[in-house]
């Protein structure tokens, strides 16, 4: 597929000749990510280990709707704000962290992030399948980082039980809610550029 603008592209258009607004947007667009990444790990379900959290919605749509750059940014500052102590985790924050059996899962954001904002900059959002084949790309992204950093928590044989099989479901239908809407949300812009031109 071509390259082709993200939805915040869309609905706020860039301009080469006003290099400050656009700045400004980008920082704005990048702390409302990550607040809301932040927002979003206070809705939580505690069942041991690794809390059911809203967060990988939010970090997915971040890139798909910020693209790869902005959106991995969001979470990395999500992600640094987070470790210098302010409590933006699903169990707070500081440094100490990092010996958590859930910062994984954070690391992981970034580069879910980073990948699916790669793949919608590349028109993989304006479809239902390819929108769903991007969000599933990006949730295994989050595992495999969340289970490899778990690994050093939990046994081996305990694993998947505790760090993947309680989160499909809900992540699953979180996919499914935005695999629909990201497309209607294309065609519906497309139908407002169309009507204006």
């Amino acid at each position: 597929m071509e390259n082709s603008q993200v939805l915040v592209d869309i609905i706020f258009p860039r301009s080469k000749k006003i290099i400050s607004r656009g700045l400004l947007l980008n920082i704005i667009l990048v702390l409302s990510f990550s607040f809301l990444t932040a927002l979003s790990s206070k809705l939580k379900i505690e069942i041991g280990a690794v809390p059911i959290t809203g967060q990988t919605l939010l970090v997915l749509l971040s890139g798909i709707l910020l693209g790869s750059s902005r959106g991995a940014f969001s979470q990395l500052t999500y992600l640094v704000f987070g470790l210098l102590g302010l409590p933006l985790f699903a169990r707070g924050g500081g440094i100490q962290y990092i010996l958590s059996p859930t910062f994984g899962y954070i690391i992981g954001f970034v580069f879910a992030s980073f990948l699916v904002g790669k793949l919608a900059e590349k028109g993989y959002d304006k479809s239902f399948k390819t929108s769903i084949l991007t969000m599933v790309l990006g949730n295994i992204t989050i595992y495999v980082f969340g289970l490899f950093w778990l690994v050093k928590f939990i046994p081996v044989g305990s694993l998947l039980k505790v760090g993947l099989y309680p989160f499909l479901l809900g992540d699953a239908i979180k996919i499914l809610i935005a695999g629909f809407s990201l497309p209607t949300l294309w065609k519906f812009i497309k139908k407002i550029k169309a009507n204006n031109n």
